[in-house]
C-alpha cells in the first residue's frame, strides 16, 4: 500500500514539515552533484556508523568531518537514492503536517529530532560492531507515523494498491495503514541477511515506538489520544440537532 493523501485537515501552516522536506531534498541534490567517489565519502563522513559511534572503530582523518555523536543528526538528512528520498518525503508530507499541528512548530522540531536519535540508537544497538553507515530520514519519520497512529487512528487515508496488472485506490483507516507498515518492518527485518547492508528496519521500529511515547507529553491540550480525524471532529461539533435550532440564540 502506498499512501497518497489523508482526510485530516490542519489549523497551522506546516512550516517545519516543509522545511524538513526542503532540507533533505537540498542535501540529496548536493550528494548527487558530487563525483561517485566523493559521494561515497560523504556517506561515511556524515552517516551514522555504529562501530564509530561506540568507539569500536575510527574514521580516517580525511573522512572524520563531524564527531560521531553529531553524525546521528547529520545522517537524518541524507539519502541513498531518488526512491529512498521520494518515499520518505511522501510519508513526511502526508503525516507530518498533522503532527506539527498537534505539537506546534517548536515542539515538532524537538519531537522529530528525538525520534531520529531514538531510531539511530535502535539500529546501532542492534549491531554495535557494524561498519555500515546508516543514512535517511525514515527513522524520524517512523516516529511521525507512530504519533499519527496514536492521535488519529480513524483518519481515512487514500492508498494506492497494486493488484497484479491492475492498480486501484481505496480509503482505509490510518491505523490499518500504519499498523501494516509497522508489522512489515518486523517481517522484513527477520528476512534480511544478518550483518548485511540495506534497509535499517530497526531504525524504523525504534523511531515508531519513540513517536508513540514522545507524542503524549508533546501534543497540545486540544488533541486527544485515539481521536478521530479533524474532519470528523469538526462535523461532530458543527452538527446541531434540528429540534435544538428552534428558539435558540439571544432572539429565540
Amino acid at each position: 500500500m502506498i499512501p497518497l493523501h489523508d482526510d485530516n485537515p490542519t489549523t497551522r501552516f506546516p512550516y517545519v514539515t516543509i522545511g524538513l522536506i526542503a532540507a533533505c531534498t537540498l542535501v540529496f541534490l548536493w550528494q548527487q552533484s558530487l563525483p561517485p567517489g566523493a559521494a561515497q565519502q560523504v556517506v561515511y563522513s556524515y552517516g551514522m556508523i555504529p562501530a564509530v559511534l561506540f568507539g569500536e572503530a575510527r574514521l580516517s582523518a580525511d573522512l572524520a568531518a563531524v564527531p560521531a555523536m553529531v553524525s546521528v543528526l547529520t545522517s537524518m538528512f541524507m539519502h541513498g537514492g531518488w526512491m529512498h528520498l521520494i518515499g520518505n518525503m511522501l510519508y513526511l508530507w502526508i503525516f507530518g503536517n498533522n503532527i506539527e499541528d498537534a505539537t506546534g512548530h517548536g515542539r515538532f522540531i524537538a519531537f522529530y529530532l528525538l525520534c531520529g536519535v531514538a531510531a539511530a540508537m535502535s539500529q546501532a544497538l542492534q549491531d554495535p560492531a557494524s561498519a555500515v553507515p546508516m543514512i535517511g530520514a525514515s527513522g524520524a519519520i517512523g516516529g511521525v507515523l507512530g504519533a499519527y497512529a496514536l492521535l488519529f487512528p480513524r483518519a481515512r487515508v487514500l492508498v494506492l494498491v497494486p493488484l497484479g496488472f491492475f492498480i486501484t485506490t481505496i480509503r482505509i483507516p490510518a491505523l490499518l495503514v500504519l499498523g501494516f507498515w509497522f508489522v512489515l518492518q518486523f517481517v522484513q527485518s527477520a528476512m534480511a541477511p544478518a550483518g548485511a547492508g540495506g534497509v535499517a528496519y530497526w531504525a524504523h521500529i525504534g523511531g515508531f515506538l519513540a513517536g508513540l511515547v514522545l507524542i503524549v507529553p508533546l501534543k497540545g491540550k486540544g488533541f486527544a489520544l485515539f481521536g478521530a480525524s479533524r474532519t470528523k471532529a469538526r462535523r461532530a461539533v458543527t452538527r446541531i440537532p434540528r429540534s435544538g435550532r428552534r428558539g435558540s440564540g439571544p432572539w429565540g
